[in-house]
């Protein structure tokens, strides 16, 4: 895994804990939520989570609760470490927002000391413009300089 690259940032807020450490995700919660809930990635297979997390730098948030962690958002990025950044799969539980956790997911994510100096980030979303504009983020300025490429064979 990527994050194990790396030592782990943690960070704590009221009764919640942030950490890239992979040990700490509910993997199942996880995928359960990206693979039922998730509007972008319906029906997604197990096996390309588990590929798309090996090969990023996953952020979890968790809810303690009686000395327990509880997965309650999620985010991963990958990134050559230097140049690009590319976020995915931002979510927070339901039951978990209206504590700011979403914004404090992307503050973390931006402060990361291995991710901070990056200069180009990227991220699609249908929805959450707001959040992201808060921490800088635009449309892509001459959208029509961008290609992309998907891959019909993938899901």
């Amino acid at each position: 895994m990527i994050n194990e690259h790396f030592p782990i940032f943690e960070r704590t807020k009221n009764n919640f804990l942030l950490s890239t450490d992979p040990q700490k995700l509910d993997v199942d919660a996880i995928y359960q939520y990206l693979s039922e809930e998730a509007y972008w990635s319906p029906g997604i297979k197990r096996e390309v989570i588990d590929r798309a997390m090996n090969y990023s730098m996953s952020f979890g948030i968790y809810s303690i609760e009686n000395g327990r962690l509880h997965q309650a958002g999620y985010a991963r990025v990958t990134s050559d470490y230097a140049k690009f950044a590319y976020i995915a799969d931002v979510f927070v539980l339901e039951k978990y927002r209206g504590n700011g956790l979403g914004k404090w997911l992307m503050e973390s994510i931006l402060m990361h000391p291995e991710l901070k100096e990056v200069g180009w980030w990227h991220l699609h979303t249908k929805d959450a413009q707001g959040l992201y504009r808060q921490y800088g983020f635009t449309e892509y300025p001459e959208p029509h300089k961008y290609m992309t490429y998907t891959n019909k064979k993938e899901s």
